[in-house]
């Protein structure tokens, strides 16, 4: 092979250098040279890494065990039936406050204004024989009264014979049961004839009775006896309020008629006496759950009417539950004091906060189809026990037994889904509510 001659060289590249049109292609040729080898290097290391990373994780995931088309239906079914039982508690819920009212005819269209004050009437007698029947149910009697032990007296030998008649509370020796001898009962033998008539028939009275209550202990009763019409709003309200409160009478005296069950004696019984239920303060203690709180209460021992507790400038004292109406509940507070046992204390304030039934035929005519729900709307507040005082005047022609008893005071609030009476609430009571609001009471 012959070799070039460096003369020959240096004429080929003068022909280069003469010839621009050369040099553009040469440059590209060389650039690519020089990108070529780079780059396939480069290639090579990532193709190596691709497969030792994601080509082998891919390999490992596809390791994973796979889960059966049977448990992904199984978990499926198990999704439906957590939101089956989340409706279901809200249905429940909604069920609770729908009960039977007293009067539909008030409550048919909260819209719908009426026009006779009759109706208003007829709402408080329905009241009152409903109060009769709750106490007839659970065969409430009474202690004997001054005047039925004056008649008793009187007719008695020594008592006609002295014309004497049975003393006042006021006048009695508070430190025995028996009363001073210028008590009224008489002198001498007479006097102690007298006291055995008197115990005789407090004896008679509490072994024929299982349980001492009276219409007149349980608020809304007198209400609706001396009731006076005084407006078609204000007349509305009444009707509402007392529905309210008839609601929580009624499952008091479903607790009594519960946990008296089989007794026919007050002697036997573990509910003893109803003294009241109310929904104002009366004599309690304004007091909340820390030392020195005091609540600032439009409360007043008049206001007998049930209220809605928005504040607690509404309540009776400082919910420890920290409930008050809103968007989801409304909520009253109520008290209701009784004589029990004293190992009957816990299972009554359980009782009272048990499930109840109750009937149910539909809003806003209640002629649907019968249906049973279920309610648990009370929760206790507070409890105040304290020993019975046989000589106090509450508590002298009351017989108990022996057993140990003890006057249990409660404070309860007792609350109410408003999506299961909403479309019945009147339109007074909303406009109050929202009117409330506005003005910051809440």
């Amino acid at each position: 092979m012959k070799i070039p001659s460096f003369k020959d060289l240096i004429k080929k590249l003068s022909v280069i250098r003469t010839d621009s049109s050369l040099l553009l292609p040469i440059g590209i040729g060389l650039v690519a040279i020089v990108l070529f080898i780079p780059n396939q290097l480069l290639s090579g290391k990532l193709k190596q890494q691709i497969e030792s990373e994601s080509i082998g994780k891919a390999t490992r995931i596809q390791s994973i065990e796979v889960v059966p088309r049977e448990q992904l239906e199984q978990k499926e079914k198990y999704y439906q039936r957590y939101a089956q039982d989340a409706n279901q508690i809200a249905l429940l819920a909604q069920q609770t406050t729908q009960r039977e009212l007293l009067s539909y005819r008030i409550f048919l269209d909260p819209n719908d204004r009426p026009t006779s004050t009759l109706i208003f009437d007829r709402f408080g007698q329905r009241f009152r024989e409903s109060v009769d029947r709750l106490l007839a149910e659970v065969n409430a009697g009474t202690s004997p009264t001054d005047a039925e032990l004056e008649r008793s007296l009187q007719q008695s030998p020594t008592g006609s014979r002295m014309g004497v008649g049975v003393a006042r509370p006021s006048l009695y020796n508070r430190s025995s049961r028996t009363m001073s001898l210028y008590g009224g009962y008489g002198f001498g033998k007479a006097a102690e004839i007298n006291r055995t008539i008197i115990e005789e028939i407090c004896l008679e009275r509490a072994k024929s009775k299982p349980v001492y209550a009276v219409a007149t202990g349980l608020s809304g009763y007198e209400f609706w006896g001396t009731y006076k019409y005084s407006g078609v709003d204000e007349a509305v309200k009444d009707c509402w309020y007392w529905q309210l409160g008839y609601w929580v009478i009624e499952d008091v005296m479903d607790a009594i008629k519960s946990m008296n069950s089989g007794s026919n004696s007050v002697f036997t019984s573990p509910v003893k006496r109803l003294m009241n239920v109310s929904f104002s303060m009366g004599d309690a203690r304004r007091r909340g759950p820390y030392i020195g709180f005091k609540i600032r209460t439009k409360q007043t021992d008049t206001a007998e009417k049930p209220r809605y507790v928005r504040s607690v400038e509404d309540a009776i004292i400082m919910p420890c539950t920290q409930r008050y109406c809103g968007d989801y509940i409304d909520v009253i507070h109520f008290r209701v004091r009784v004589v029990v046992s004293a190992n009957a204390v816990l299972p009554f304030m359980k009782e009272l906060c048990s499930a109840k039934e109750h009937k149910f035929r539909g809003y806003p005519t209640g002629d649907g189809p019968e249906q049973t729900f279920k309610h648990n709307q009370i929760t206790i507040l507070e409890s105040s026990i304290k020993a019975i005082e046989p000589e106090s005047q509450d508590h002298f022609y009351y017989r108990y037994g022996d057993d140990a008893t003890v006057d249990l005071d409660l404070i309860c609030e007792y609350v109410f889904n408003k999506a299961g009476y909403e479309p019945i609430k009147p339109q007074a009571i909303k406009d109050e509510l929202k009117a409330e609001i506005k003005t910051g009471n809440r």
